[in-house]
């Protein structure tokens, strides 16, 4: 199972993912770079423009999305 970052605001996903068995946590960035995937909620992108990269996982910006397409977006990913 995957290792998922996930904003704080996003608890619907996070327990989703949760209950599927992924190891779960709340994404900050001294965390970043031990996820598989980020998932974010698009609200805040980029406010202070700071284009430093803290990870090389996967992201997925959830705004418009159920929990179950998240989980969906992840498991395309992993194949």
């Amino acid at each position: 199972m995957a290792r998922i970052g996930i904003e704080q605001s996003l608890s619907d996903i996070k327990q989703t993912l949760q209950n599927q068995g992924h190891e779960v946590f709340d994404l900050n960035q001294s965390n970043a770079a031990d996820c598989d995937y980020c998932v974010i909620s698009g609200q805040d992108k980029n406010m202070m423009g700071i284009t430093e990269t803290v990870t090389n996982a996967s992201v997925i910006n959830a705004q418009g999305m159920t929990a179950q397409e998240v989980a969906q977006q992840i498991g395309q990913r992993q194949g």
